[in-house]
């Protein structure tokens, strides 16, 4: 008839500390079985490859810049359309009543391109000040 036996394991991986006791039945003419002390050998990992260039099959088109456009409204005032766009986007006063003057004639007028998310800022920053506006990519 065999003996119970516990062995007492300590197994550390990526960092972690773990005693497992394993219990297991032996003979008993078996030899003691030593735990191996040393650590588990985990497989090398790969570092990922950049590519410097597209392949030819993967083209590449530029991103088209978006635009702010402010839309003509019945409510506001063109003084206070200038003041918004000198306040917010720090137009010079010339500047900012031509886009006034644009807006007023024209029903619309562009007043800042560059990425989607600061578009989406400038916006908001608009119905903020209680201007219609909205964005769309630059044709």
């Amino acid at each position: 008839m065999g003996s119970t036996r516990a062995a007492y394991v300590r197994v550390t991986m990526a960092g972690v500390s773990v005693a497992c006791v394993q219990a297991s039945t032996v003979a008993p003419t078996a030899a003691p079985v030593e735990a191996s002390t040393a650590a588990p050998v985990e497989a090398p990992v790969e570092a990922p490859v950049e590519k410097s260039r597209p392949d030819s099959a993967e083209q590449v088109r530029p991103d088209r810049p978006w635009i702010t456009l402010v839309w003509n409204d019945p409510i506001n005032l063109m003084s206070y359309v200038s003041y918004v766009f000198q306040r917010h986007f720090g137009y010079a006063k010339e500047k900012a009543d031509k886009l006034m003057r644009d807006v007023h004639h024209k029903g619309r007028a562009v007043v800042s391109s560059g990425t989607r998310e600061e578009m989406e800022r400038d916006v908001e920053a608009m119905h903020g000040y209680g201007l219609w506006a909205t964005l769309q990519q630059q044709d």
